[in-house]
C-alpha cells in the first residue's frame, strides 16, 4: 500500500544480533530518514522473524500525523501511542489478543477518538519488471483514495477497467497496497486477483509490500492470499482525542 520506505543508516543496529527485529545497517532499506521503530517489526515479520511469544506488549512512540496503532503478532503485541508506558499498561493488555480488545482500544483513543476496524496484516514481495498498471488521474474523490490520503502519505493511484489500487507510505512508513474493484458482481470474475498481481509489478522485485484486509471481507482476503500474501498479524489504526 505505500510507496517508499527508508531506514536511517544503521537503523536497528542498537538491537542485539539475535533480536528478531534487528535490521542490519547494510540492509537496502538503510538510506535516508529516521524510521518509526515499528517498521523494524514489520520488515522482520516479512522475513519470517517475529517477536518472542511471551504474552507481553511493547509500547513505542506515536506515529506521524496524530495516528496511533495496536499491532498483534503471535503471542506479542506492539502499541504505538503518545501515552506513557505506565498509562498504556493500566488496562493490562496482553499479547494474546488483549491488545485488540475494545476496552483497551477505547483507552488508547480516548472517549471520542477515532478507532478504525481490526484488519489482518498481510505481506508479499514485489515482482518488479515493466509496470502492468498505468497511473490514474482525477480519482481524488474516490472513497478508497480519500481514505488512503487520510492515513497515508505519498499516495499514488493506478488501475484500469478492472478497478484501482493505491500504493502509498502507510503504517510506520511501510509500503502498502489497497485495491478497489469497479464491479464486484459475480465475485469480480477474478479481477481482484489479477489486479493485485499486476499491482505487485509496481514494487521493485523482492521488496516487501503490505496490505491490511478486514477478516470479514472474505473475497478480498482470498484474493490476496491467492497472490502470495502471507498473514503476519492483525492491526488497528487510531486517531486519539485527549485533553
Amino acid at each position: 500500500m505505500t510507496l517508499s520506505t527508508h531506514l536511517a543508516p544503521g537503523a536497528g543496529a542498537d538491537l542485539p544480533d539475535n533480536d528478531p527485529c534487528r535490521i542490519p545497517s547494510t540492509d537496502r532499506w538503510a538510506t535516508v530518514g529516521a524510521p518509526h521503530p515499528l517498521l523494524a517489526y514489520f520488515l522482520a515479520a516479512a522475513d519470517g522473524r517475529f517477536p518472542p511469544v511471551d504474552g507481553k506488549v511493547t509500547v513505542l512512540p506515536p506515529l506521524a500525523g496524530g495516528l496511533e496503532c495496536s499491532v498483534a503478532f503471535t503471542g506479542h503485541a506492539v502499541v504505538a501511542t503518545a501515552l506513557s508506558e505506565r498509562a498504556a499498561h493500566a488496562r493490562e493488555p496482553d499479547g494474546f489478543g488483549g491488545s485488540l480488545a475494545p476496552d483497551f482500544l477505547r483507552h488508547l483513543a480516548g472517549p471520542k477518538g477515532w478507532i478504525d476496524v481490526v484488519d489482518v496484516t498481510l505481506t508479499a514481495r514485489g515482482t518488479g519488471g515493466p509496470p502492468r498498471l498505468a497511473s490514474v488521474a482525477g480519482a481524488d474523490d474516490h472513497p478508497r483514495v480519500r481514505h488512503a490520503r487520510d492515513v497515508r502519505t505519498h499516495v499514488e493511484v493506478h488501475g484500469d477497467e478492472r478497478g484501482l489500487i493505491t500504493l502509498a507510505d502507510g503504517l510506520a512508513g511501510r509500503r502498502e497496497l489497497s485495491v478497489e474493484l469497479h464491479d464486484v458482481q459475480d465475485g469480480g470474475r477474478g479481477h481482484g486477483r489479477s489486479l493485485i498481481a499486476d499491482a505487485l509489478s509496481l514494487v521493485p522485485e523482492g521488496e516487501p509490500v503490505f496490505a491490511a484486509v478486514s477478516p470479514g471481507n472474505a473475497r478480498s482476503l482470498r484474493a490476496f492470499l491467492a497472490c502470495g500474501f502471507t498473514p503476519i498479524g492483525s492491526e488497528v489504526l487510531l486517531r486519539p482525542e485527549r485533553k
